[in-house]
């Protein structure tokens, strides 16, 4: 089972993908991976999205993760679908739970430091904060270095191209999330050849 900070060793980035259609699955994954990008993070909020993640979890060199785990029975699904991590918009001990008896490793989302104290409790200590901008951005972050120097971050949510250097030299942030890399024009016109550019845009910002 994988640690979940080491998704970090992979890239800078984990987009965060919405399926609308089971048939943009495959190419998607297989653009984003062309472009350096491997850790894929397919949120559960389409009709679609749990076959999606089946379908790419078979592309090789994939890394594919769960987004938007609310229940227990989200959890269940997204290891039967080949998932091999989640990702949580919150926390609860119930979803901490669910992922430890289906040994899927959890990305859990947090907004506020009670909540970080909260998931460092249950033995988190990579975690998501989300909305990222929406809840303070690079000046939360700053502030929450302080008082939990042993908690390593995941910032998603309103974050771009632009912006996520600002994040990624922050000594506690790893890695950030971002959904720039899949436009959903791009992928109405099926134009994979953009989505691998911004995903070698996307894999070449640590070094920026």
């Amino acid at each position: 089972m994988l640690e979940t900070l080491s998704l970090a060793s992979h890239g800078p980035v984990i987009p965060v993908i919405v399926i609308q259609r089971l048939e943009d699955a495959v190419p998607l994954a297989e653009a984003l991976v062309a472009g350096g990008v491997k850790v894929l993070e397919v949120t559960l909020r389409t009709p679609v999205a749990l076959q999606a993640m089946e379908a790419m979890a078979k592309v090789p060199g994939a890394i594919v993760g769960a987004g938007t785990l609310r229940t227990p029975q989200d959890v269940t699904n997204a290891k039967n679908a080949g998932c091999v991590f989640g990702v949580s918009p919150g926390y609860t001990d119930a979803l901490a739970a669910a992922c430890k008896a289906e040994g899927l490793p959890l990305l859990p989302g947090v907004s506020t430091a009670s909540e970080v104290m909260q998931a460092n409790a249950a033995g988190f200590n990579f975690l998501k904060l989300f909305p990222a901008t929406a809840v303070g951005g690079v000046n939360l972050l700053k502030a929450l270095a302080g008082p939990f120097p042993d908690v390593a971050f995941c910032p998603t949510g309103g974050i771009s191209l632009q912006t996520a250097p600002d994040f990624l030299k922050l000594s506690n942030v790893k890695v950030c999330g971002g959904s720039w890399l899949t436009p959903q024009d791009a992928i109405d016109a099926k134009d994979w050849g953009r989505i691998t550019r911004l995903a070698a845009e996307a894999a070449a910002l640590r070094g920026a």
